[in-house]
């Protein structure tokens, strides 16, 4: 996942803090607004460059080369625009008092899981038994 290009400090809990207290929720938030707004820039840009690219090549490999790289380019933004509707919703979570909790068994995600991975809906556990099963069904 992208990080923000000023990273914001890992959340250091006071003694006796309650999980995801006002200041942690904030914590979050504000780590997931620099995430989307880094990724929206980078659409953004993406965007204008292939616009000021668009070059019609005559040679055949050039053109195949061209529309490659496009190809790759689309794909990669298709998931960042996937990864800003997820952290969209991951912010409803937070303002609706549902962030950090699993999705499966409702225990406490953690701080560390979440500085890592400011999007996760399952604790380690049943994200574990998760891809278990994942990779029981592929075989």
């Amino acid at each position: 996942m992208p990080q923000p290009s000023k990273p914001v400090a890992p959340y250091k809990p006071k003694k006796g803090e309650a999980y995801m207290s006002p200041a942690q929720l904030e914590h979050f938030r504000t780590m997931l607004n620099g995430i989307k707004t880094e990724l929206s820039q980078d659409i953004d840009r993406t965007v204008h460059t292939m616009q000021d690219e668009a070059t019609v090549f005559a040679d055949p490999n050039d053109r195949a080369s061209q529309e490659s790289d496009m190809s790759l380019e689309l794909r990669n933004r298709d998931r960042e625009r996937k990864l800003i509707k997820n952290i969209d919703k991951i912010l409803i979570r937070i303002d609706e008092g549902d962030y950090g909790y699993c999705d499966k068994c409702g225990i406490e995600i953690g701080l560390s899981r979440l500085e890592a991975r400011p999007t996760a809906t399952l604790c380690i556990d049943c994200k574990t038994l998760e891809e278990i099963r994942e990779k029981q069904m592929a075989r």
